[in-house]
């Protein structure tokens, strides 16, 4: 059995949506340097839908891999929509991780929340914080 699924492989070695949006409608980054990932995810938002979306990731495949299904997953999704977007669904949509590498697909989600909130805060949206309260401490990084 493969390590990594052939969705794993293939969003590692041809990442979608790669890249910076200038004028950003929201910019999430999450990570800590001692784990070895950081991502972070630009939005680009038109009517309360998600026109366009990128990442930059510094890790491993599998970080790039999730970042890259994340991003696929909530392009032309209402914002709302995005929010509700699981670190489990980005597992699911790759076929699977292996256990010790789920804490990338846990950032996607934190990558995706944080850009939402920084979409809400930059034009005064109102939210309720628990809704972003895991974004300040890197719970899945170990030590």
């Amino acid at each position: 059995m493969a390590l990594y699924s052939d969705k794993v492989m293939d969003h590692f070695q041809n990442p979608r949506n790669v890249g910076k949006i200038e004028d950003a409608d929201g910019i999430g980054e999450v990570g800590n340097a001692k784990c070895g990932d950081i991502m972070r995810m630009y939005i680009k938002v038109s009517d309360g839908v998600i026109t366009d979306c990128k990442f930059n990731t510094f890790g491993c495949g599998s970080a790039i891999a999730t970042s890259s299904m994340a991003t696929e997953l909530i392009k032309g999704k209402p914002i709302e929509e995005a929010l509700e977007l699981s670190n489990k669904a980005v597992v699911e949509a790759l076929d699977g991780l292996p256990a010790y590498k789920l804490h990338c697909s846990v950032l996607a989600e934190e990558a995706v929340k944080a850009a939402v909130k920084d979409y809400y805060d930059k034009n005064g949206i109102a939210y309720d914080p628990e809704m972003f309260n895991n974004l300040e401490d890197c719970e899945h990084c170990h030590e």
